[in-house]
């Protein structure tokens, strides 16, 4: 039998890989901006936990992030001991044709989904999202 789930997993591993390329970033790093550009800005601390990665490691990140000119880290004006994570928005890579080719193919082939089919799917999705997000929690906490 097809292992579907390790085939999902790797399509969209290098897909993000082959964007991240583009922007001269790797994955983990491509996916981190998302995450700065979706959230507004981000205190550094809280970017670790939603990665799944420890502290040294969102630093490297970062670092890479404001090399490149994605970011800039600015004090937080309300706490002053915390630092923000900024994304530049005249540097925001414009990634718009890339994702609306993605969304168009995958709403063709949804189209012939009925209510049912959508139901299961949306499920299989939303616990696949809890059991990956669990057992990357799990693993970051592990030596």
């Amino acid at each position: 039998m097809r292992d579907y789930g390790w085939e999902l997993s790797t399509a969209i591993v290098l897909f993000h890989e082959a964007i991240a390329r583009r922007l001269g970033l790797n994955a983990a790093e491509h996916k981190a901006l998302g995450l700065i550009v979706r959230s507004g800005p981000l205190p550094t601390g809280t970017l670790a936990p939603e990665l799944g990665v420890g502290a040294t490691a969102v630093t490297a990140i970062v670092d890479r992030l404001v090399r490149a000119g994605y970011v800039r880290r600015e004090p937080d004006p309300t706490d002053r001991r915390r630092v923000l994570l900024v994304a530049d928005q005249s540097r925001a890579p414009d990634l718009s044709g890339i994702f609306a080719d993605l969304g168009r193919e995958m709403n063709a082939f949804m189209a012939g989904y009925d209510e049912h089919k959508m139901a299961a799917i949306v499920d299989y999705l939303e616990n696949t999202i809890r059991v990956l997000k669990a057992q990357t929690a799990k693993l970051a906490e592990q030596p």
